[in-house]
């Protein structure tokens, strides 16, 4: 029998392109992913706006309703303190509201809330001052449970989230003092502590008759405290490996929580639409009709009613409305989309403001949306802002603060708030 001679198969595997170690290792990238969360607080700029848009959220509906603020949080308003007494000894919510009945411990409560949400806004102390603007934002709240909307929630819950955060690292005044005196002696925050550190100590011993809340919330405060007073330790007495260690540990926080907060907004959206797509206005397009057509929700009776006037426009929003919350967590790793849902939702949220009357339960949402924006709009926008803010002072320098400048010159970072 005959062979017929065929040519050596070639060898595949000599003649293939060498793959990356990296490719076949997942441990670098592992690695890598691992050092940038313990080394860097993510969502500087994020974390910036979500603190600046709460504490504004908060502190221009107290002064809204700084007339009103008797018949609405006071111990002599329609919700009495008594009344008050009852439901938080069932819920056990915290409010220093219900400590005592006196007047003038309502206003001092009241005067702390709209000072610490004015220092929290311009970035004065923000660690000392996130405390006091969660104890701020809990009292009143807890105080009158059925005096807010759902912005009130909202911020209820992000109080409580940026205690936990570095949200302070740009465009507040403690950057700026870094930048100017990065090794001057900080006198003011040890003194701020010690006061905060001794109100804590009244309310731990005072706060069980009433108002004092769930323990896990003291805990909370105590190790913020607590962890406070040794990072100014660290700063002071231990500077190289324990001042990094301290950092990690502050990172790690921070990017935990910030992941909170983003699959909080996630988690609102997504339970949000999914309600509407059960509910029969929504599904046959006519939802938006029902609050236009009603006076608490129509500030501006002709535009309520030029909207109403049309089916088809009532019919896209609402459809739009319920197509937008329910992609939009699935839309988070394709950057593009993500960014073009996302100012639909803030879009969505100024029409509420404007046309239902809602302002500051859509400042509220547009302030959690921004977590999401992208760092190099951000760093654009804080530029732009910078520069105008230059001009208007005297002599008309327009210069950026250094801080500004260099993180500007990084490398914007490829993160989900990125």
């Amino acid at each position: 029998m005959n062979e017929t001679s065929t040519p050596p198969a070639r060898d595949t595997a000599a003649t293939a392109a060498p793959v990356p170690q990296s490719a076949r290792d997942p441990r670098p990238r592992l690695v890598a992913a691992l050092q940038r969360v313990t080394a860097h607080a993510l969502g500087p700029y994020q974390s910036a706006v979500v603190r600046i848009g709460f504490s504004a959220a908060w502190l221009f509906f107290l002064l809204r309703e700084f007339p009103n603020r008797r018949e609405l949080y006071g111990p002599g308003g329609p919700w009495s303190w008594d009344m008050g007494q009852q439901l938080v000894s069932q819920n056990h919510a915290f409010t220093l509201l219900l400590l005592s009945d006196s007047t003038v411990w309502f206003e001092v409560v009241y005067a702390v809330a709209l000072l610490s949400a004015a220092l929290l806004l311009v970035g004065w102390r923000t660690r000392t001052m996130s405390v006091l603007f969660m104890v701020g934002v809990l009292s009143l709240q807890n105080r009158s449970v059925f005096m807010g909307d759902g912005g009130d929630n909202v911020i209820h819950l992000m109080a409580i989230y940026l205690v936990l955060t570095r949200c302070g690292q740009v465009w507040s005044l403690d950057a700026r003092r870094r930048a100017r005196r990065p090794e001057a002696e900080d006198r003011v925050g040890p003194v701020l502590w010690l006061v905060l550190g001794t109100g804590l100590l009244a309310l731990t011993f005072l706060g069980g008759r009433v108002g004092a809340g769930e323990w896990w919330l003291t805990a909370l405060m105590w190790a913020v405290w607590l962890a406070q007073a040794v990072w100014w330790l660290v700063c002071r007495y231990g500077p190289g490996e324990p001042r990094t260690l301290a950092d990690v540990a502050a990172n790690l926080v921070h990017n935990a929580t910030l992941g909170v907060v983003m699959a909080e907004v996630c988690l609102i959206y997504a339970t949000a639409g999914w309600y509407k797509i059960q509910g029969s206005r929504w599904q046959d397009g006519t939802a938006l009709y029902y609050p236009l057509n009603l006076d608490y929700f129509s500030p501006w009776p002709a535009l309520s009613g030029l909207l109403s006037s049309s089916g088809v426009i009532v019919m896209l929003i609402t459809y739009g409305t319920v197509i937008v919350q329910v992609a939009f967590p699935f839309t988070l790793f394709n950057r593009r989309v993500k960014n073009v849902l996302l100012v639909m939702m803030m879009l969505e949220h100024a029409g509420i403001a404007l046309i239902l009357g809602l302002p500051f339960f859509s400042l509220a949402m547009i302030a959690a949306d921004a977590v999401f924006l992208p760092t190099a709009f951000l760093v654009w926008l804080g530029a732009r802002v910078s520069r105008g803010a230059g001009r208007l002072r005297p002599g008309g320098r327009d210069e950026l603060p250094r801080e500004t400048e260099r993180r500007e010159a990084e490398p914007a970072a490829r993160t989900l708030v990125g």
